[in-house]
């Protein structure tokens, strides 16, 4: 159930894996910064714990803010589209607005023959309609808890063996273990959702966000 309300009825497949990709980046990276300190004292593996999961949250918080501004801004961005087509001065004007729009896009599945009188349609069809809310929805708000959920829910995996383990230092190991794989499981999913190769991918996937995360470690993030 989960699954089908965030991949599929809110989120694009490839828009809820990379947000479980950012979490995994996320959290790895704090894991990776904090090795030391845990090695040094096992006191802070709390910190550590409060610290991922208080920045997962945050960044959460901020991706579900930019989930719903992206979908006004479409929603808005399509109705500023309607009123060009509406105030066109004729319905060969409208048309054109139509295929400046998406010309490009229907190039590649319309035969040219067949495009100005599908302009034309569509520019009547809309010229006819009424012009639609720009409004935040409901539909808005849930895809953005679906997309905060996405970040959230990467950084619990990372939890799981300083819960269950005493020695601090080989659940630290244990946990950033978890989230590689968890890496090149996300790399392998969404490579299903293309014609790219999944274990290929996955690696790629692996390799791309152990490679960021020594940057924001290096730069102090």
């Amino acid at each position: 159930m989960i699954r089908q309300i965030t991949m599929s009825k809110y989120l694009e497949p490839g828009d809820s894996l990379s947000e479980i990709l950012f979490g995994l980046i996320m959290t790895l990276t704090f894991t990776t910064g904090m090795g030391l300190a845990v090695r040094q004292s096992p006191d802070a593996v709390r910190e550590l714990l409060v610290a991922t999961i208080g920045c997962n949250v945050a960044w959460g918080i901020i991706d579900a803010a930019f989930y719903v501004s992206g979908q006004v801004y479409e929603r808005a961005r399509l109705a500023r589209l309607g009123d060009l087509i509406r105030r066109a001065g004729s319905e060969d004007a409208a048309a054109g607005v139509v295929e400046h729009e998406l010309g490009e896009l229907m190039e590649l599945v319309v035969d040219p023959g067949e495009r100005p009188a599908l302009y034309l349609r569509m520019a009547q069809h809309v010229r006819s309609s009424e012009t639609r809310s720009r409004a935040l929805t409901g539909a808005d708000l849930r895809g953005a808890l679906a997309s905060f959920w996405m970040v959230f829910f990467a950084s619990i995996p990372a939890a799981v063996p300083f819960l269950v383990m005493r020695d601090a230092w080989l659940a630290l190991r244990i946990s950033n273990g978890i989230l590689v794989f968890l890496l090149f499981l996300t790399g392998f999913l969404w490579a299903r959702y293309t014609n790219l190769r999944p274990w290929l991918t996955g690696t790629v996937f692996l390799l791309a966000g152990l490679a960021l995360v020594a940057v924001a470690v290096a730069l102090g993030g």
